[in-house]
């Protein structure tokens, strides 16, 4: 007997039915307080009429990073989101806790993102992953998790992707990122697990943790449209970044002295081998050393505070499978003032002192 069509079949979730054509606001409960009382993870589950793909998107793995939060708030309000077929699930907040606490882990010190799929009878953390994971990931066909870069550094908008996969890669490139670094992610994270468990899913990045920024979020929405779009999900046209280049390669340029960083660079930004990164100088105001970047790349991530430590991540640099000089040409080429992966280089530029190697 064939499989009925996920959104012709009756579609439970947290013991919920939800009808094909209809919305709803679900509660999923994960744990208890020290009083005994629920909490619970907040779904919204839209449905089409028509039968189609199920899609989760998800925020909040990590509590403190909150872009992606604001990417779903949109969408909750999205007056254009008029599915054509297949199931979205919207969650804006997975680890309660730590959105609760501003704090990227759980009560227990566990990081959610490595403790998935996930047991009934294990820690806090394994205990929520297993109960997201069974009711959510499960049912679905895809998956979208949005993400920002840890405390005290920020991401240029990237896709994180198991690229060798061909259902992985699809919604990966559909997504409208300029940059796709390759990798099944690390073991327990929950891109990694549900893709093993048979749900193409993918990790966004952009941003800072602490701040829903706007042009993060304009960048998120967009591409969630786009995947939905690609999947035949929702009508319209996608849009397409200026250029779009796996990466191959990554590397850290880490701080070699303590001292006070004077940056050359901001992310999303192109830079050759050699080129300064930052200056170091003493407390007092001191030369000490320059760090400079050892490839042709371009800048994934940044430290956004000015005092390092010896050994300190300074700059996230990625070397493009696409040369350096057909990027360019393309952003010469084919760059409007307003798209949103140019806002959001600038916007991310405003989050250091940057100035030019000669004045450093």
């Amino acid at each position: 007997m064939t499989a009925q069509p996920t959104s012709r079949r009756r579609f439970n979730i947290a013991g919920q039915t939800v009808a094909a054509g209809q919305q709803a606001d679900i509660r999923l409960k994960v744990s208890e307080t020290y009083l005994g009382d629920d909490v619970s993870i907040r779904l919204r589950v839209i449905r089409a009429k028509k039968p189609g793909p199920v899609v989760f998107v998800t925020a909040a793995i990590h509590g403190d990073e909150l872009n992606g939060v604001g990417v779903i708030h949109d969408l909750l309000f999205h007056d254009s989101l008029s599915l054509s077929r297949g199931t979205l699930i919207l969650v804006p907040v997975v680890n309660v806790f730590g959105f609760e606490a501003n704090e990227r882990y759980l009560p227990d010190r566990r990081d959610l993102n490595r403790s998935f799929p996930g047991s009934p009878n294990g820690s806090l953390a394994a205990r929520v992953a297993h109960a997201f994971f069974e009711n959510v990931v499960r049912k679905c066909d895809y998956g979208i998790d949005l993400h920002t870069a840890a405390i005290q550094r920020t991401n240029y908008p990237n896709i994180r992707a198991k690229l060798s996969d061909p259902k992985i890669r699809k919604i990966a490139e559909a997504f409208g990122a300029e940059l796709l670094i390759g990798g099944a992610g690390p073991e327990g994270s929950f891109r990694r697990e549900a893709c093993a468990a048979g749900c193409p899913t993918i990790c966004v990045e952009a941003g800072e943790p602490w701040k829903i920024e706007p042009a993060m979020v304009q960048f998120g929405v967009r591409g969630v449209r786009n995947v939905l779009i690609s999947l035949d999900m929702l009508r319209g046209k996608p849009t397409i970044p200026a250029y779009q280049t796996r990466v191959n390669r990554t590397v850290w340029v880490r701080a070699k002295v303590g001292g006070i960083l004077r940056f050359h660079v901001a992310p999303g930004q192109i830079v050759k081998a050699g080129q300064e990164i930052a200056s170091n100088v003493s407390i007092m105001g001191e030369d000490q050393n320059v760090l400079t970047s050892p490839i042709n790349g371009i800048v994934l991530g940044m430290t956004t505070l000015p005092g390092v430590k010896p050994g300190e991540p300074v700059c996230h640099i990625g070397r493009p499978s696409l040369s350096i000089k057909k990027i360019e040409k393309s952003l010469a080429e084919g760059t409007s003032s307003r798209d949103v992966l140019r806002q959001a280089e600038r916007h991310l530029a405003t989050s250091f002192r940057q100035v030019p190697p000669s004045s450093a």
